[in-house]
């Protein structure tokens, strides 16, 4: 089954019939949506921030969610994600596929391995290579325009924006795009062995880019110009792998407990 994970903006499927549910798992309660398109897709859904946009970005249950969507049978995710551009080539508006991290997370939780025993995680294709061979395609056929080389993103904790000085230091370092959420969301995946790949987009230039000083609301305003055209983006992409995709990259781990 494939999952759509909706990130700041993107907090329903447009034309869906919606199931609600909750799944109990060792990190808390997880809720999602089981959905069905007028077309008869069948996938799940769940709004990063909860109902009504209310979970902040380092405070998010990543944990209880990734648990429960592997619990009901995803085997892989498409995920959304608002971001701010480090690159003036990159500008507000921008749909870019996300290819790689840098984690300046501080205080979350990142790993369901917590012992007894150590296990080294690969997040070598944390972004799998399948599904975005798959968005490539939706967006070539859709007529969208998605930015095709490996864009990094770089994860901070939030909820503050970060400052012009972070920024430069990310663009040494070879930062891309700059959000709140891709970890541990996307290493979470990697654990569950569930294929995971996220579309960003640019709803502003970060701080002190071009004189930047970005605001919630210049967000809120891009993601709802966007909105549409990423979602047609997910779904399309959904419809090409079919229901019950599984591209066998990522290795299963043992049964859950």
């Amino acid at each position: 089954m494939i999952a759509i994970i909706g990130g700041t903006g993107v907090y329903a499927l447009p034309g869906a019939e919606e199931h609600e549910r909750v799944v109990a798992t060792p990190y808390g309660d997880a809720a999602v949506t089981q959905v069905r398109l007028p077309d008869g897709l069948e996938l799940v859904f769940a709004p990063r921030h909860g109902k009504g946009h209310a979970v902040p970005p380092h405070r998010l249950p990543a944990r209880a969610l990734l648990w429960g969507l592997k619990e009901i049978g995803v085997t892989a995710i498409l995920a959304t994600s608002a971001v701010g551009s480090v690159r003036e080539d990159i500008p507000p508006g921008s749909l870019a596929l996300l290819g790689d991290f840098i984690d300046f997370t501080k205080s979350r939780p990142t790993t369901f391995h917590d012992g007894p025993g150590v296990v080294h995680q690969n997040v070598s294709d944390a972004y799998c290579p399948t599904l975005r061979a798959a968005l490539r395609r939706s967006a070539d056929r859709q007529g969208i325009a998605l930015r095709r080389e490996d864009v990094v993103y770089v994860c901070t904790e939030g909820p503050r924006f970060e400052t012009p000085a972070e920024i430069r230091a990310y663009a040494q370092l070879g930062g891309d795009v700059v959000g709140m959420t891709q970890v541990p969301e996307a290493v979470l995946a990697a654990e569950m062995g569930i294929c995971y790949a996220a579309v960003a987009l640019v709803t502003n230039l970060a701080a002190g880019v071009q004189g930047a000083r970005p605001s919630h609301e210049e967000v809120l305003e891009l993601m709802a110009e966007q909105g549409r055209t990423l979602s047609n983006l997910l779904l399309g992409t959904a419809r090409d792998l079919g229901r019950d995709y599984r591209c066998g990259i990522h290795p299963q781990p043992e049964a859950m407990s």
